[in-house]
């Protein structure tokens, strides 16, 4: 996936739980990209926003290694 064209559509967390990514926006403070997502099956409707750095990072935890998050399906 290249970091540079984030496009909606659902992404799977390295735990396992899907996210719809609605688009991207800038930090008003740092300029810093961000993109916001929320739980594509329920998860209260609450919005999330993390840097698209760190979203597309590649992670070493829990026994897993490579990115935080993979695309699933995009819009």
């Amino acid at each position: 996936m290249d970091p540079a064209r984030v496009r909606p559509g659902v992404y799977r967390h390295y735990k396992g739980s899907d996210y719809l990514v609605f688009g991207s926006a800038l930090d008003a403070n740092t300029g810093e990209e961000m993109l916001f997502y929320r739980s594509y099956l329920g998860g209260g409707g609450c919005i999330w926003v993390r840097p698209r750095k760190e979203f597309f990072e590649e992670i070493e935890k829990e026994g897993y290694k490579g990115p935080r998050f993979r695309p699933v399906r995009q819009f």
